[in-house]
């Protein structure tokens, strides 16, 4: 599976200079919880970071920072990690883990940002194959007993313990409560 099959394509940008307010009120409205920050060069938006809604709460609060004070580029990371919409889970979970990120960037086929995909949605997809596995397994079960037909199983034989085993109740002795 291909991370294109799976990013969200919603790419919801936010100026460098606009307040952090305006970026968490973005997220909020879009319901997502990583904008990308950009300045304009020339013509064209580019992007310079990411910021989270865990960079607005822990850095934030943890720095004792005033929000109005602080603009969206100040706190974004600057560090942009991507994967290309054609790599596989494997190779997003090595950049996440890489980077020591939750959060990727998809780049298209020109170098366009083409979406996002998180832990979150990596987790979904490979919980989806998994259970695709898990139905394949039963459906072969299932098979096996309608084709194959019943069998009686083994007459199952008992099996003790050596004496002295630890954790083994012994017997009582005859007359003894």
């Amino acid at each position: 599976m291909n991370i294109d099959q799976i990013c969200k394509r919603e790419i919801v940008t936010i100026a460098a200079g606009e307040s952090l307010r305006s970026a968490a009120t973005l997220m909020r409205s879009r319901h997502v919880g990583a904008l990308v920050v950009t300045t304009t060069q020339g013509e064209r938006d580019q992007a310079v970071g990411v910021i989270t809604d865990r960079d607005l709460t822990i850095e934030i609060l943890s720095r004792d920072l005033d929000p109005g004070e602080v603009k969206v580029g100040q706190l974004a990371s600057r560090r942009l990690v991507a994967v290309a919409g054609s790599a596989g889970i494997a190779e997003a979970v090595a950049a996440m883990r890489e980077a020591g990120v939750r959060r990727l960037l998809v780049t298209g086929p020109e170098g366009q940002i083409a979406g996002f995909v998180s832990s979150d949605d990596l987790l979904d997809a490979l919980a989806a194959e998994l259970s695709g596995l898990a139905g394949a397994l039963r459906s072969g079960i299932a098979r096996e007993s309608t084709e194959r037909g019943p069998i009686s199983p083994p007459r199952p034989r008992p099996v003790f313990l050596p004496h002295g085993t630890p954790g083994m109740q012994q017997p009582l002795a005859a007359g003894r409560p």
